[in-house]
C-alpha cells in the first residue's frame, strides 16, 4: 500500500384443513395421498440408462459404473477453473404449488437446485461419503422449471444420484436444452451441513467487485467520511488497524488529526456510517498492514491473539472481514488458522494484497497463505505498482504500468490455483497514491476484458478466458475522491460490461 503516515397418513379433517387454507391462498399441496403427487417426475434420475439422457451439461461429464449410491450408474461431472459442472433438465410444473426436491451426492462444493418458476439451492461444502441434498419450495405462476446439479470452480469432479422431484406433473420424454440458471452467489459464511444458501467464497457481493482503501489518516488525499464513499465501491477497506504490545493483536482507533481535519468526526459518526453504507449495499472490512505496518503472526499464539482481536474488531464496529496487507512478511501456517478462527467468527469478507513479488511463486508465504484458504478467501487483490519489472506467467518480462503487466502476472495467480473469482488487479488510483506503476483507469478496464472475454489485451494473450475475473482494488478511495473519482467511474463502468 502507499506510505501511511501511515452467509403419514394425516387424518381427514386435518387433510380437509390444510386444503382449505392452501386454496385461500391460491397455493397447491402435493400430499402425496392421490393422483396429484408423482412418486418422481426427473427422466433418468437414477442414470440408470447408463447415460446422460434428458440431462443437459456442461463441461466433462459422464454416466459411471465405479461408485452409485442405489442401482449401478451414477453422474460424474468435473467442473473447470471456469465452469461449475452443471447438468440439469427442465420439467412441467404445476403452478403455485409445494415441491419437494432431493439428491445424493458425493465431493467439494456440490449444489442442488431449482430456476425459473422457482429459485432455491442447497449445497455440501464437504460430502466424503453420499449425502443427501433436499429442499422444498413452491412454485410460481409460470410451470417451466429447470434442476440442476453443480459443482464449483476448480473443484475435483463430484458425484451425484437419485435425484428425485416430487409433486404433480411429468418428466419430459426427450433431453432438453435449458437456459442455465444464474449461478447461485456466494453465502456469506460456508455451513458445516447442508443448507439453502448460495455458493461459498463470495458472500452476497456482486460477481465483479471494485474495493477501495479508506484512509484512516490525512496524507494530502482528500479527507473523507465513511458515508461520503461512493456506491462504485462494493468493498471498503478501512485503513489501518494498529499493533498494540499484545504479541499479533490489533486495535483500531478513529485518526484524531483526520476526526479534527472532517469537524469533530466521531467514532460513534464512524460505526453508524458503517450501517449506512452496508445498508446501501457496501461492505466494510478492517485492514491490517499497510507500508508501516509491524503486525506479526508467527506463532499459535500470536495467531489467536490476532484472531482474538480482530473478531472483537467485528463484534464492536461491525466490520464485514479483514484484509491482509502485511508487507513485512507472512508466516502461512498461522495466519491460515488466525483466518479461518475470524471466519468462523463472522469475518465473511477475507481479501488479500500481497505485493507483486510475494505471488511470483507457490511457494511464497502470501501465495500458500492464500492457497491454504482458498475455500474461504473472497479475493486477492494484487498490487500491480511500486514493484518495476517482473516475470510473468510465460516466462517473460513485464513493466508495470502496462495491460500485460497486470495480465501476465494475473495469469500466475490462475495457474497456481487460484479460482478466476479469487483474483484481481490493485491499481494506484493516481500518480500522487504511488511511487511507480500508475497507468490510466482505461487501461485497467482493457486488462480486464483481456482477462474475462480475450479481448482489449496487449502482446500478451492468456491461454483462457476467465468470465468470472473478479475485479479489481485500488489504493485510495480517498486519493481517487481527489483525482475525481476518475478510477471508480471508469473501472465500475468496465466491471457491468464483463460477462
Amino acid at each position: 500500500m502507499s506510505p501511511h503516515p501511515s452467509p403419514r397418513r394425516r387424518l381427514p379433517a386435518l387433510v380437509s384443513l390444510l386444503a382449505s387454507v392452501a386454496l385461500a391462498l391460491g397455493v397447491t399441496l402435493a400430499l402425496g395421498t392421490g393422483s396429484a403427487s408423482a412418486a418422481n417426475i426427473l427422466a433418468n434420475a437414477g442414470f440408470e440408462s447408463g447415460s446422460l439422457s434428458g440431462w443437459t451439461c456442461t463441461g466433462t461429464a459422464s454416466v459411471v459404473t465405479t461408485q452409485a449410491h442405489d442401482g449401478s450408474h451414477s453422474l460424474s461431472a468435473a467442473p473447470s477453473s471456469s465452469d461449475t459442472g452443471q447438468c440439469s433438465q427442465q420439467v412441467t410444473v404445476a403452478p403455485n404449488t409445494a415441491y419437494k426436491l432431493s439428491a445424493w451426492v458425493q465431493g467439494s462444493y456440490v449444489y442442488l437446485g431449482v430456476s425459473g418458476s422457482a429459485t432455491q439451492n442447497t449445497w455440501t461444502p464437504s460430502a466424503t461419503g453420499w449425502q443427501q441434498l433436499s429442499l422444498s419450495f413452491t412454485t410460481g405462476s409460470s410451470t417451466s422449471l429447470t434442476v440442476y446439479l453443480h459443482g464449483w470452480y476448480g473443484q475435483p469432479a463430484y458425484l451425484a444420484d437419485d435425484v428425485n422431484l416430487d409433486g404433480p406433473g411429468a418428466p419430459p420424454t426427450t433431453a432438453t436444452n435449458p437456459t442455465s440458471p444464474t449461478t447461485p452467489t456466494t453465502p456469506t459464511t460456508p455451513p458445516t451441513t447442508t443448507t439453502t444458501s448460495t455458493p461459498p467464497h463470495n458472500g452476497d457481493l456482486p460477481k465483479h467487485i471494485l474495493t477501495g482503501y479508506w484512509q484512516n489518516f490525512d496524507n494530502g488525499a482528500k479527507t473523507l467520511k465513511l458515508a461520503d464513499v461512493p456506491t462504485t465501491y462494493n468493498v471498503i477497506a478501512v485503513a489501518f488497524a494498529d499493533a498494540t504490545s499484545t504479541p499479533g493483536a490489533v486495535s483500531f482507533t478513529l485518526d484524531p488529526d483526520l476526526s479534527a481535519k472532517l469537524g469533530g468526526y466521531t467514532d460513534a459518526q464512524f460505526r453508524a456510517d458503517i450501517k449506512t453504507v452496508q445498508a446501501r449495499g457496501q461492505k466494510v472490512i478492517i485492514s491490517v498492514g499497510g507500508e508501516k505496518g509491524t503486525i506479526s503472526v508467527g506463532d499459535s499464539q500470536s495467531a489467536s491473539n490476532f484472531a482474538s482481536s480482530v473478531k472483537q474488531l467485528i463484534s464492536a464496529y461491525g466490520f464485514d472481514g479483514v484484509d491482509i496487507d502485511l508487507e513485512n512478511g507472512i508466516n502461512a501456517t498461522y495466519m491460515g488458522q488466525a483466518l479461518r478462527s475470524i471466519h468462523d467468527g463472522g469475518g465473511s469478507v477475507l481479501t488479500m494484497a500481497p505485493q507483486t513479488i510475494d505471488m511470483q511463486s507457490t511457494q511464497g508465504g502470501y501465495f500458500q497463505l492464500a492457497l491454504n484458504v482458498k475455500d474461504i478467501l473472497t479475493v486477492v487483490n494484487m498490487q500491480y505498482y511500486n514493484s518495476g519489472a517482473m516475470n510473468g506467467c510465460n516466462g517473460n518480462v513485464y513493466s508495470q504500468g502496462t495491460v500485460d503487466f497486470l495480465t501476465a502476472l494475473s495469469c500466475i495467480q490462475l495457474q497456481g490455483g487460484l479460482r478466476a473469482d479469487q483474483v484481481a488487479f490493485g491499481l494506484p488510483a493516481s500518480g500522487s497514491a504511488a511511487g511507480g506503476g500508475y497507468q490510466s483507469p482505461a487501461n485497467v478496464v482493457s486488462a480486464m476484458n483481456c482477462m474475462a472475454t480475450g479481448t482489449g489485451c496487449g502482446s500478451f494473450k492468456p491461454s483462457a478466458t476467465y468470465p468470472e475475473f473478479r475485479g479489481a482494488m485500488t489504493w485510495s478511495i480517498n486519493w481517487d475522491a481527489a483525482n475525481g473519482y476518475s478510477f471508480a467511474n471508469t473501472v465500475s463502468a468496465g466491471l457491468k460490461n464483463l460477462p
